[in-house]
């Protein structure tokens, strides 16, 4: 994946960025950033207004506080995002676990990092 060196901060300001994007073809982007009030709050309400789906991670970001973070992400949501954990986001894409083609490492990802969630997978393993 490649690396876009920007001084601004708003992602979506950035020509090479906004061209990443529109070359994917898709219209539905998953967000996270490093802060939520600034890095992900301004790309995602330009995104919206170009008519994209947006989907901030609100489990992958933080504020500089958590008011300014839950902030953020009303903001976000009232201009029509819809925020997702990060939890949600692998279950909507492994959707089956008939799929068995990502079943193991979405288990996999879950055992490392997944909690309460992983410890009952690992158990479930044996």
């Amino acid at each position: 994946m490649p690396t876009y060196d920007r001084t601004s901060i708003n992602a979506w300001e950035d020509q090479e960025f906004t061209d990443a994007v529109e070359a994917t073809g898709r219209r539905k982007l998953v967000m996270t950033a490093l802060w939520t009030e600034a890095c992900l709050t301004f790309p995602t309400l330009d995104a919206l207004r170009e008519g994209y789906e947006v989907y901030p991670v609100v489990d992958a970001v933080g504020g500089t506080s958590v008011a300014a973070h839950e902030a953020a992400l009303r903001r976000v949501e009232q201009a029509g995002a819809q925020p997702i954990t990060w939890v949600q986001l692998l279950c909507e894409l492994q959707r089956d676990w008939a799929r068995k083609d990502t079943a193991e490492d979405f288990m996999t990802l879950f055992i490392e990092t997944g909690g309460t969630a992983g410890l009952q997978f690992a158990y479930d393993r044996g």
